[in-house]
């Protein structure tokens, strides 16, 4: 049998496509670096780009950048819980307000088991002063005085209510800041001269003695027709308005 020769035409035509498949592949080998410099693509003759993936756990291509760590982002820190501060019981110790009425808003208790008078104004507390009342001779009487006129100074006589000035019980001291708590002599007044007295004993003739600070604030801050409540005296009922 006889074999036939291509011919020049088919080997000329031959040449040509491997000539052409040798400069495509030279030119994917020199865009390579170009690309490895911008995006990273895998460029195969004949099919489309194809994006190479990047991130940690990937294998890199030699001649690619190294794609940077992700930052890990901080974990943020749990805001702590404000520890409960006890709330302290408000104006512990003071006794409750005493159920009488009042068409001034204020209302006094004077309790003789503390030596302290407590001043409330619309059912809230506001003040509590040391007291000192009247002595076991002269015990103040216990029941609900109202608060009636007012002096800036005077003084006080003994012989108002029958005992003389010159007696063994008598006197007449000059007070300030004196109001009047009922019409037989029984004023609530400042008595320097029994702070240390008053908060712990009783030593006045009847009236309730307080420190001169004290007895400005009542002239100055309580209306007429305020009740006075007093307890726990060793005196009797107080009947008088």
């Amino acid at each position: 049998m006889l074999t036939s020769k291509p011919s020049r035409g088919a080997t000329r035509g031959t040449t040509r496509r491997l000539v052409a498949a040798i400069v495509g592949v030279l030119a994917v080998m020199l865009a390579l670096p170009v690309a490895a410099s911008a995006t990273p693509v895998t460029v195969i003759p004949g099919l489309p780009p194809i994006e190479i993936p990047q991130g940690p756990g990937i294998p890199q291509i030699p001649g690619l950048p190294t794609p940077p760590a992700p930052t890990p982002k901080p974990t943020p820190k749990p805001t702590p819980k404000p520890t409960p501060t006890p709330e302290a019981k408000q104006n512990a110790g003071v006794p409750a307000v005493p159920n009488v009425p009042t068409s001034t808003g204020w209302i006094a208790l004077a309790k003789d088991s503390t030596h302290q008078i407590y001043w409330y104004r619309n059912g809230q507390f506001v003040k509590q002063m040391p007291i000192s009342m009247g002595s076991a001779k002269h015990p103040t009487s216990n029941g609900v005085y109202h608060t009636k006129e007012k002096y800036r100074d005077m003084y006080m006589d003994s012989s108002t209510y029958g005992v003389p000035v010159d007696s063994a019980e008598g006197y007449r001291t000059y007070v300030e800041y004196a109001t009047r708590m009922s019409w037989d002599g029984i004023f609530i007044h400042a008595a320097p001269w029994s702070v240390a007295q008053q908060g712990s004993s009783n030593v006045s003739h009847g009236c309730i003695n307080v420190s001169t600070a004290n007895g400005k604030w009542v002239y100055d801050t309580i209306p007429q027709g305020t009740p006075i409540v007093v307890r726990g005296t060793t005196g009797g009922a107080y009947q008088g308005t």
